[in-house]
């Protein structure tokens, strides 16, 4: 069971945390949660898929392996990619909301979280990225983490008034994942959907501006861009079959 507490330079001056990227780690995934807000970043390596959640909302995924638990930027050297996805790049922390009274008034206010029982979560030793300098300022391995959190906070916000932007402009289609290695080795994908070219090149002047305007047009065309990756996919595959 996790132990998720706010973090604080006190209780936690000497916090490390292992940043390496290795199955042990839950790295070994063949798709991940992602979000509008790093969508750029993510088009230029992964393609990036929509899939429903268990409540039937649409969430955006990038596409990592073709195979279950399989993650084809993974190697004994670690990711081999430039860009690594947010969630699996923020590791033992989240956000959490925090009640704070500012001006007399009570808001919430976000906050980071760390897993103590996270498999990355060392105290003291050589081991790991220190979280805090050693006079209790935040380190620069904190302080990336979090705008990596901040990304996510963001992207969780922005998702579902994009997604609902996208299906009421009929842009959202399935789309049929079909990868063919060789005559014998063949891979479907189900249930995936993305932004429909056709129609987003036929939206009048009205719906691309409103699109435009709230910053949703650039991300239909990230994931259109992004599905060129799906070569990239096939040409690690293949060479992960030739080397096993």
């Amino acid at each position: 069971m996790s132990k998720v507490v706010l973090l604080n330079n006190v209780d936690h001056h000497d916090l490390k945390v292992v940043t390496r990227r290795s199955a042990e780690f839950g790295d070994n995934v063949n798709q991940v949660l992602i979000f509008p807000t790093e969508f750029g970043e993510i088009q230029r390596e992964y393609p990036i898929f929509l899939r429903k959640d268990a409540s039937g909302e649409f969430q955006s995924v990038a596409l990592l392996g073709l195979d279950k638990d399989e993650n084809l930027f993974l190697d004994e050297n670690g990711w081999r990619a430039r860009y690594i996805p947010a969630v699996q790049e923020r590791g033992p922390f989240s956000i959490g909301l925090q009640r704070q009274e500012r001006d007399g008034e009570s808001r919430s206010e976000p906050m980071i979280l760390v897993d103590l029982d996270h498999p990355r979560v060392r105290r003291g030793g050589e081991v790991g990225e220190a979280v805090f300098l050693r006079h209790g300022g935040n380190s620069p391995y904190l302080e990336r983490v979090a705008g990596v959190l901040q990304a996510i906070h963001q992207g969780v916000e922005i998702s579902k008034p994009m997604f609902a932007a996208f299906d009421e402009a009929g842009l959202i289609e399935p789309v049929a994942v079909e990868i063919a290695l060789s005559d014998r080795e063949k891979h479907t994908l189900p249930n995936y959907h993305t932004i429909s070219d056709e129609r987003l090149l036929g939206l009048d002047g009205a719906r691309l501006e409103q699109l435009n305007k709230a910053g949703f047009l650039r991300a239909a065309f990230y994931i259109l861009a992004s599905l060129g990756n799906v070569s990239r996919l096939i040409d690690l595959k293949n060479r992960k079959r030739a080397i096993g």
